[in-house]
């Protein structure tokens, strides 16, 4: 199979090609054509092309073609690089390039089908209950019947996509229906979702030329975030620092999601390891919303054996096995790499490994490696492994007074806190540094998708202004 880049709609193949190959056999999978920079750049120059594409639709038949968009791309047959492609067949080339089990990118199809099939609902979520109508036009009367007006920060959205999980391609499936056209990076291992996505919305009744697909090293990613007016990044801890302040740029980095467990609660802590079990687990823990770390005050030690009993016993299997639950590292000596990293970190006073009776963490495969879950115990929050991240299940239980949770956390994307405190909610809610807070025993993978995930897009995407409207000149009192 041959993946040439949509240059605004129209298919383009490069003379320069990557090979993709199966992470365990070395077959080649498909060939897909590299662009560089100044391609994109010179194509950025007619983004304003791709909204107007939109623009000259209805916002309503937008967002039903867009339904239809989603059942075609989870149940249908599209056209992808010139050959037809069924679900199954997605699936199979999606686990061949990225390690992933096959019946965890099936279930990560299901999400991108729920949040397109239900766009006209998160649309009123996101925009609180806003006629999607005034995004077309700028400006209209809302529900109170006051005079809004909303500018369109860009024409297109830049898309730097990752390879890890095909799951956080819900965050921009929205724009489309926001009137802004995509101009997509793939990731280098998974361009599968954005092109079988692209070809069921263009299929569905979606101009092309609303849609880019820029395969290409990283010249290709620094074009598109520095010729669109709006761009989401995905990337490392650095990625995040290096784009943080720049109001063009939304970083969607590591999460550092956490589960707590309030003083009046602890005690029952058995009750939940559930709740732990599936934050820290599920997807192969590939997600910034799976839980790096667990904080109480005490039973941290009973906590870690409880969880590593639940989860080191998980082995690898192969990936079309329907009770897989690891992921592949796909690039040589990275899954060696990590664990020669967490060996270091586990060598600090306070830190022991909870997961070590249960075998070997690190599987060495002829082209790949597999991290199996490890459960860390630390008997304070100061060693840096209680700080960790990392794409596999991975998880330290800290031991921390809780009066001292808050100033110790540090920055969470999701945190789960398990408390009927009502002070220590009151405290929760006004934390700054918890950018989704869950009361109560919800997973941290858990998604409402009618609430904003991290930041609204809407707020992102457009500028709210004022903006009065006068009678038309000569128009009599």
């Amino acid at each position: 199979m041959h993946l040439p880049a949509w240059r605004f709609g129209k298919p383009y193949e490069s003379l320069e090609r990557d090979t993709l190959v199966h992470f365990l056999t070395g077959e080649p999978v498909a060939e897909v054509s590299q662009v560089g920079g100044a391609i994109v750049g010179r194509d950025l120059q007619k983004a304003g092309q791709a909204r107007a594409a939109l623009m000259a639709l209805d916002p309503e038949d937008v967002v039903e073609r867009l339904q239809t968009a989603g059942n075609l791309y989870a149940n249908g047959t599209v056209t992808v690089g010139g050959e037809p492609q069924s679900p199954e067949r997605f699936v199979k080339c999606q686990s061949a390039t990225t390690g992933l089990p096959e019946s965890l990118c099936r279930a990560n199809m299901q999400k991108n089908m729920f949040v397109l099939s239900n766009m006209d609902r998160i649309l009123d979520a996101l925009s609180r209950g806003l006629d999607p109508a005034i995004l077309w036009t700028g400006h209209g009367v809302e529900h109170r019947g006051v005079t809004v007006s909303y500018q369109a920060q860009s024409p297109v959205l830049g898309l730097v996509l990752p390879s890890n999980s095909p799951g956080v391609h819900t965050l921009w499936l929205p724009v489309v229906a926001l009137g802004m056209g995509l101009v997509m990076k793939p990731g280098s291992q998974e361009p599968w979702t954005p092109y079988r996505m692209a070809a069921a919305m263009v299929e569905a009744g979606i101009p092309a030329e609303a849609i880019s697909l820029y395969p290409g090293p990283t010249d290709v990613g620094a074009a598109v975030l520095a010729g669109c007016g709006r761009s989401m990044i995905f990337g490392s801890a650095k990625t995040v620092e290096q784009y943080r302040g720049n109001p063009r740029v939304q970083v969607h980095g590591p999460g550092f999601s956490k589960l707590i467990l309030g003083d009046d609660c602890v005690d029952d802590w058995e009750r939940y390891l559930d709740v732990m079990a599936e934050s820290v687990a599920i997807n192969s823990g590939r997600g910034c919303i799976n839980a790096s770390a667990i904080y109480a005050s005490r039973h941290t030690k009973a906590i870690a054996d409880a969880l590593a009993a639940r989860l080191g016993p998980i082995e690898v299997k192969p990936p079309d096995d329907p009770e897989a639950k690891l992921a592949a590292f796909t690039i040589p000596g990275a899954a060696k790499a990590i664990w020669g990293q967490i060996e270091g970190l586990l060598k600090a006073p306070g830190v022991t490994h909870a997961t070590a009776p249960y075998g070997d963490r690190f599987v060495e495969g002829e082209r790949c490696g597999w991290l199996r879950p490890v459960v860390v115990h630390a008997t304070n929050p100061e060693p840096e492994i209680t700080r960790a991240e990392y794409m596999f299940p991975f998880v330290t239980v800290v031991e921390c007074p809780q009066e001292r949770v808050l100033e110790k956390i540090g920055p969470t994307l999701v945190g789960t806190v398990i408390t009927d405190d009502e002070d220590f909610q009151r405290r929760l809610i006004d934390c700054t540094h918890i950018d989704r807070l869950n009361l109560g025993p919800i997973p941290t993978t858990k998604l409402d998708w009618l609430q904003p995930h991290e930041g609204n897009i809407i707020d992102f995407l457009y500028r709210s202004r004022a903006l009065q409207v006068a009678a038309p000149v000569g128009a009599t009192a």
